[in-house]
Formats: C-alpha cells, structure tokens, sequence
C-alpha cells in the first residue's frame, strides 16, 4: 500500500497528519448542533454544507477503494460519513417542515442521484485502471468546481475591509491541509489527491494576505441595493438574508462553499463568525467549518 509502506515513510506521516487535521475539522460545528440541540430549533442554519460534505466523503472512499492502497484515504472519509450523517439526521430532527423537505430533496438528488450515476457510469464505461482515471478527474473536478465560492468572500472582505467574514483559523486550517495533502499526494504519486491541493493552497495564502492587510483595518459597509422609501411602491427594504460559508478541507481540496437563505438572525456560538453589514436588514456570515477528504 502506497499511503502505508514502510518504503514510504514520509507519505504515511503526511497521511496521518492529514487524517489528525481532517478529524478535528470535522469535528468543528460541534458547538452549532449542541446549540441546535439545547434549543430544539435549526435557528435558520442550513443542511447544505453537511450534504456536501457527506457526498464528497462518499465520493473519496469510493475513489480509495477502486484503488486499493488508500487506506489512509478511506479511514478519514469513513469518520466523516459518520459524522456527516449525524449532524444530518440531528438537523431533521429540529428543522422546520420546509426545511425538513428541502434536506431529503438535496440528499435524495445528489447523495443517492449523483452518487448512483458516478457509480454506474463509472462500473459501465471503464474498467480497471481506466476506471480509477475516470473517477480521479470526477474527484478533481469537484473539488475545483467549488473553489468558486472564496472568490465572493474575497470579494465582500475587500469590500467592507472586514476580517470577520473571514476567520484566520479557518483560512489557516485550508493552508495547512492543502500543504499537507498535497505532500501526501505527491509522495504516493497521486495526481488526483495532489493537484485540486495547489489551488486549495493558492486561495489559503491569498486569504492570510488579506486577513493580514485588513484586521487593523477601519471597516466600512458594503453598498447594499435599497428601494427608494419615497417611491411608488411602498418604499420596499431587502430582506435580512442569512449567508453561510463552509470551509471544507480534503486531501483533494480545500473546499469554500456559499450558500444563501432569508433567515432570522441567529446567535454567536463556537466556529461561527457573525457581523452586520447595515442597520435596516441584517446580513450575517456564518463560517461553520466542516472537512472533507
């Protein structure tokens, strides 16, 4: 086994830093669902991010299995299909009904949907090597595919000069484990788990750059699109929206997802950073943390 060989000294290591990381990633909105929990409510926080997360731990065991000597691969992802499907299940059990709905379509279209039709488009269209090829890119390219979602975090702290939509901790975590799982690709050889790494790390540094330039920084609010209140339509005012992101960290990528949703203000808690942008219509930014590898 590549990940475990005594030949591999140093790809073992790596690996199991990176395995250490990832477990305490996970582990991060533990204080989210005891709030959930001691409140018998969801609070307006979302089920997005941890359906992503389960689906892209599926996605790597499954890509670990076909090749069979990533062990190390298979026991973070495994822990995080566990924990992912905790955080889910306690989600349903305190969501409203809309929400409740909304959480078994995403799971039902992506979790089963998806998953079943990389899995059977992969068992039809390839075989043996060409098999594990063809899921490696799938893997790159989901993993890439989200890396979108920083550029819009980038973008706000530029614009209102305000570290708080973007915690050290979290950007610190994706560095880290982008460095690490990179090295662990790259010891083993494998371009899948190494390659999406780079980019994880490139947005890591960008974002200690700019938490550096901007945390003494005076912040200013972000022009926000206001109807006239003197005009004909009643002088309308843009609904309080709740704005999640959800750094997640993998031995393929350091994944950053935003979501949106009309909520009600939530509290501060524990790995989830909250900060008003304008007095009429409060826009919060909620980082949960969750990893994937």
């Amino acid at each position: 086994m590549g990940g475990l060989s005594l030949e591999h000294p140093w790809a073992f290591a790596f690996g199991l830093l990176g395995n250490i990381i990832s477990f305490m990633t996970y582990l991060a909105p533990l204080p989210t669902f005891y709030r959930i929990y001691r409140s018998k409510s969801t609070q307006g926080f979302q089920s997005v991010p941890y359906v992503v997360a389960l689906f892209s731990a599926m996605l790597w065991i499954y890509y670990a299995l076909l090749k069979s000597d990533e062990l190390l691969l298979i026991t973070i992802n495994s822990a995080g299909c566990v924990i992912e499907t905790i955080y889910i299940i306690m989600y349903l059990t305190y969501a409203p009904k809309q929400a409740k709905l909304f959480t078994a379509k995403i799971l039902l279209l992506l979790n089963v949907g998806v998953f079943g039709l990389i899995l059977l488009l992969t068992l039809l269209l390839a075989g043996g090597e060409k098999r594990v090829v063809m899921l490696g890119w799938v893997c790159v390219g989901f993993s890439v595919s989200v890396f979108v979602a920083p550029l819009s975090v980038i973008r706000l702290v530029v614009r209102t000069r305000s570290v708080e939509f973007m915690p050290f901790s979290l950007s610190l975590s994706l560095t880290v484990s982008a460095v690490v799982w990179f090295l662990y690709g790259l010891l083993i050889k494998d371009k899948y788990v190494a390659l999406p790494n780079i980019l994880g790390f490139a947005f890591g540094v960008i974002q200690m750059g700019l938490y550096a330039l901007y945390c003494n920084a005076t912040p200013r609010q972000a022009p926000k699109e206001v109807d006239d209140p003197m005009s004909d339509h009643g002088g309308a005012v843009k609904a309080p929206e709740h704005v999640v992101n959800i750094s997640k960290l993998s031995p393929a990528a350091g994944i950053e997802l935003n979501t949106t949703v009309n909520a009600e203000p939530p509290l501060k808690s524990l790995g989830v950073a909250c900060a008003n942008e304008e007095t009429i219509g409060v826009s919060v930014d909620k980082a949960t943390h969750v990893e994937q590898v």
